[in-house]
């Protein structure tokens, strides 16, 4: 392909998905210059607008959408099962491996763009700077760097660690300076050995201190918060997005609570629900596959019931929460690196956000041009409109009608430079 030719390609799949909301369309094409969507629309327009000689790109039976967005990942951690104590003795040279490995699984799995949650040190930092560079491979990375946790709290093997409004300020600036894309503090306790889910780490008065100070550097703030009291406190400092919400109480049981939920809707915060993590439903597709099989064991039968149980419980916690008119707000993550949760399964995400009331073509909305709006970065990714980077993914199959397609990727698009 001569250089000219490498720097345009005419995308014709069977169906697309431009990530606007509604049903895919058929006969559409994209039309792709410098790494940015030059034109899209029906294809005997769009083919009017391509220059002689372009390289074309066939995807029959196969249904092109935006590029996948993953709010909530650990690139750092393995999701190989290994707990924290175990997990942070690996080298800060270690975790940048397995943050390279977990990049490329995202991006098969057609994520063109991640939020990286919170690693050691300046590991964050040194995956973007690699990537940027070109020494790795991966979807394009936004970084908290450090997140931002009290003495002894969730993620204090980070290094992060700030009490009180002015410890809080310095850590701002210290994170920003370093390159920080937002800033990530830990609200409440979490899986740290030590910590309590259920109890707010910072008072209100010290997360508006952070956001004033996130805010004067033009950075988002991201506040992670299983404990209903956080959540609560975030709402009153301005926290631009929870994580978890969870409504766990001191004494660690999930309760819905209708005035927290009528304080959500009415503060116009993005919601990062993290189903997969709560639910354990990596194990869950397991054991639903030996039940399809018919390979299921008493043992695994009861290990089943179990966890669908567990699950329907946060699910119902969710689908209460979709009342209040919540679905346009909701940015599905999979807090991938954690536990067990591996790198390449947004589709679970997808899978569960159905389950709380969803539609695909709503799923598929949430994964791209809502998570991009909550990341800040909607002018640049998220839909297939003119001008946007051409960071495209295509399913086999019509993801806005059937989940099923999420988990089907036949081809991924990054600056509309075939990767996949």
């Amino acid at each position: 392909m001569s250089k000219s030719n490498s720097q345009t390609v005419l995308i014709r799949p069977g169906l697309l998905a431009d990530g606007l909301g509604g049903s895919a369309k058929a006969g559409q094409a994209v039309f792709v210059r410098d790494g940015a969507i030059a034109a899209v629309g029906p294809l005997a327009q769009v083919e009017q607008q391509t220059p002689p000689d372009t390289p074309t790109v066939d995807l029959n039976g196969c249904c092109l959408t935006p590029g996948l967005i993953d709010g909530h990942t650990h690139l750092s951690l393995p999701g190989d099962g290994q707990p924290y104590d175990q997990t942070f003795q690996q080298s800060d040279e270690t975790m940048v491996l397995i943050g390279a490995m977990n990049m490329r699984k995202h991006l098969r799995a057609g994520i063109t763009t991640l939020c990286e949650h919170g690693a050691r040190n300046r590991v964050g930092f040194t995956l973007k700077q690699g990537l940027k560079r070109g020494y790795i491979s991966g979807p394009r990375l936004l970084v908290s760097g450090r997140p931002i946790t009290c003495t002894g709290g969730h993620f204090h093997m980070c290094n992060e660690i700030a009490d009180g409004v002015e410890e809080i300020r310095r850590s701002v600036r210290r994170l920003v300076h370093e390159g920080a894309d937002y800033i990530k503090v830990m609200a409440s306790g979490g899986g740290t050995t030590g910590t309590i889910p259920g109890l707010a780490s910072y008072s209100t008065e010290e997360l508006q201190a952070l956001v004033g100070e996130a805010r004067q550097f033009h950075r988002l703030t991201v506040a992670h918060c299983r404990a209903k009291e956080s959540m609560v406190r975030a709402v009153e400092a301005g926290i631009d997005l929870i994580e978890h919400v969870e409504f766990l109480e001191s004494d660690h049981v999930m309760r819905f609570d209708p005035k927290v939920a009528e304080m959500l809707a009415e503060s116009g915060i993005w919601l990062s629900p993290t189903l997969q993590a709560w639910t354990n439903y990596p194990e869950m597709v397991r054991l639903r596959k030996l039940r399809d099989e018919g390979t299921m064991g008493a043992k695994e039968e009861a290990a089943l019931t179990h966890l669908e149980q567990r699950a329907e419980k946060r699910l119902d916690v969710m689908r209460k929460m979709l009342d209040y008119c919540l679905k346009e707000r909701v940015v599905p993550g999979t807090d991938s690196g954690v536990g067990t949760l591996e790198f390449g399964h947004l589709d679970y995400d997808l899978q569960l956000l159905i389950e709380c009331g969803f539609t695909p073509a709503e799923a598929l909305v949430a994964a791209t041009r809502v998570s991009a709006e909550a990341a800040g970065i909607a002018d640049e990714v998220g839909t297939i409109e003119v001008g946007k980077s051409a960071d495209l993914v295509a399913f086999g199959g019509d993801p806005t009608a059937d989940v099923a397609a999420f988990s089907d990727v036949r081809a991924v698009f990054q600056a509309g430079v075939r990767v996949q």
